[in-house]
């Protein structure tokens, strides 16, 4: 069984289309690395697969559920946004962040211990009573990770979670979410712009720009000096447009 299928999934913001069809699945332990120019609809695909967006014509299914009717499915997924900034003076401890992810019908005796589990996981254990806005960007988003991960989750969706840390955190983050797919065996859909570290980690690629550019195996994507060179082209003409627009 699939543990995500998205089938002919299109949504519109307005006239505006934001998503075109798109079909791809995604199988137990696979690490899917979505790419596509700014604007190209990750954020809102990633929006409908998490039940944030309703309004999408085509299917999702999640575990074998339609998300529509049963969201319990979500119980199985954490996510990590992409990263904010949160203000120096922000009171929360790290240990009040990462328990937010715990959902009520988990806050049984063990909880603490699942906190403490998920910060050893991610490597900050000894933070615990730390406040968050005194950790630096990479600590920040380990401990995103951590409230992400404390309910046991069998899905991981992390939309450009590496945005804005310099390269050794980057590198550091990169291999934590190696171990946590490799060893703690968490299936996982990942948006990135970062193709060096896509081609690295990735088990499978689904290039997206509205509608669905190619979706298959890693080396088939980055082997293929085609359509490599025709992914530069879409994203550079995806910027320009942008920019026209602004």
């Amino acid at each position: 069984m699939h543990v995500l299928e998205i089938d002919g999934v299109s949504f519109s913001y307005g006239s505006t289309l934001a998503l075109d069809s798109i079909s791809f699945s995604v199988d137990k332990g696979d690490l899917l690395g979505i790419i596509g120019p700014n604007g190209a609809g990750k954020t809102t695909l990633f929006s409908c697969m998490l039940g944030l967006l309703g309004g999408y014509r085509g299917s999702i299914r999640i575990f074998g559920e339609d998300i529509k009717k049963n969201r319990k499915v979500f119980q199985k997924i954490g996510y990590i946004p992409q990263k904010k900034n949160i203000d120096r003076n922000f009171p929360a401890t790290i240990e009040e962040i990462v328990s937010l992810g715990i959902t009520s019908s988990r806050k049984d005796k063990s909880y603490k211990e699942r906190i403490l589990s998920a910060l050893e996981t991610v490597g900050l254990s000894s933070l615990q009573d730390r406040r968050i806005g005194e950790l630096s960007g990479g600590q920040q988003q380990r401990v995103l990770i951590a409230k992400a991960i404390v309910n046991d989750p069998e899905l991981l969706i992390l939309d450009e979670p590496a945005t804005g840390i310099d390269l050794e955190t980057q590198n550091k983050f990169y291999a934590l979410l190696r171990k946590l797919n490799g060893e703690n065996k968490i299936t996982m859909i990942w948006s990135s712009h970062d193709l060096d570290a896509v081609n690295k980690l990735a088990t499978g690629v689904a290039c997206i720009n509205r509608s669905m550019f190619f979706h298959g195996q890693t080396h088939e994507f980055f082997e293929n000096p085609d359509l490599l060179k025709a992914y530069s082209e879409s994203s550079m003409q995806a910027h320009m447009h942008m920019h026209d627009h602004h």
